[in-house]
């Protein structure tokens, strides 16, 4: 098993994987991603983000996204998980965790003073795996969201 970033030839594999989860969080409908998207936001000289992937020969098990943001409030970044996903059948092996140590670790060697992430609600297992690591739920911030009709209706004024 080895934890690594991304190459570019992971692309499909990845995809399909990216695909997995839109199904399990309900927004495969949705889903737009492409292999050039891919490409171009994950890879090259204007990533947009950093993909971790768990393979095994040239077989991907499961992937972390992190987006950084470099300015906050103590001029140290945060980093954010958009997505972790493994395989079912390859789920409670440590995978999970070994992706968001490389991650931790790509965001210490970057400066990074925090991690954030969201939780589908409901997904009781993912809120006890990311418990066990260390992490909790934050109650001094609600979510929101603007989709794309109320964005378009706020720029219009």
């Amino acid at each position: 098993m080895l934890i690594r970033q991304a190459r570019e030839a992971d692309v499909p594999q990845l995809l399909a994987l990216m695909r997995e989860l839109a199904a399990f969080e309900d927004y495969l409908a949705d889903f737009a991603v492409d292999e050039d998207a891919l490409l171009r936001r994950a890879f090259g000289p204007q990533a947009q983000c950093r993909v971790f992937v768990a393979a095994r020969g040239g077989e991907l098990l499961g992937y972390a996204v992190a987006l950084l943001t470099p300015f906050t409030h103590d001029l140290r970044p945060t980093v954010r998980l958009k997505e972790l996903y493994v395989g079912p059948q390859w789920r409670s092996q440590n995978l999970g965790q070994q992706l968001l140590a490389a991650l931790a670790q790509w965001a210490l060697e970057r400066g990074g003073g925090r991690l954030h992430w969201d939780v589908l609600v409901g997904n009781s297992r993912a809120e006890a795996f990311y418990r066990r690591l260390g992490g909790r739920p934050v109650r001094k911030w609600i979510a929101y969201e603007m989709d794309d009709a109320a964005l378009r209706a706020l720029a219009q004024g």
